[in-house]
């Protein structure tokens, strides 16, 4: 996951082309996808993710944590009081966690299509 910013007007990105950025709340930031995504699957390499950091996190909603001094892409499972955190492309790295570790919540994917 790389980190592009906030979410403002005027922000250049070819897979924003065409997006009202006006649509989403103020506590909204971009990250792109890196290229460990792949190619296959709803997510790949390119694709940016509008995350709302005052957004809680709901069963099955894609959020960002901080792990190890980086952002990664997780799949939310509630279980409780605390979340069941899966990333989506390898399955056996579950990890449990609370609200207040989690960086925001996917609310949008954009992807660029052509050269």
């Amino acid at each position: 996951m790389n980190y592009l910013g906030p979410l403002v007007a005027g922000i250049d990105h070819p897979a924003l082309h065409g997006y009202d950025v006006s649509q989403f709340a103020p506590s909204c930031y971009l990250v792109e996808i890196g290229e460990d995504a792949g190619v296959d699957g709803p997510l790949i390499e390119g694709d940016v993710l509008v995350v709302d950091e005052a957004r809680t996190a709901q069963h099955d909603d894609l959020v960002i944590v901080d792990c190890d001094e980086e952002q990664r892409l997780y799949q939310a499972f509630r279980l409780g009081g605390s979340l069941l955190l899966i990333p989506p492309r390898d399955r056996s790295g579950a990890i449990r966690a609370r609200q207040s570790l989690l960086r925001g919540v996917v609310v949008s994917q954009a992807r660029r299509y052509g050269w």
